[in-house]
């Protein structure tokens, strides 16, 4: 979708689009589970498409945890 594309948020933004505090977010970059966008400035910049995708992501690998652990259990 290209306005998903286009959508970018600051990093107060990202962090409330996510639901995770500011620090949170700096350790998803420390992480590399997201690499922001620098401004010349070098301030953090997120699309809104990146943001999505770090969730689906984050969406399934729970799901995988879930029936992994489920399947132990038996």
């Amino acid at each position: 979708m290209v306005e998903e594309e286009m959508t970018i948020l600051t990093a107060k933004e990202a962090a409330d689009y996510l639901r995770v505090s500011l620090y949170t977010l700096r350790r998803m970059e420390r992480d590399e589970s997201l690499i922001p966008y620098r401004t010349p400035g070098g301030h953090r910049r997120y699309s809104l498409k990146m943001l999505n995708e770090y969730l689906e992501e984050s969406r399934v690998s729970s799901h995988r945890r879930e029936s992994e652990g489920k399947s132990e259990v038996r």
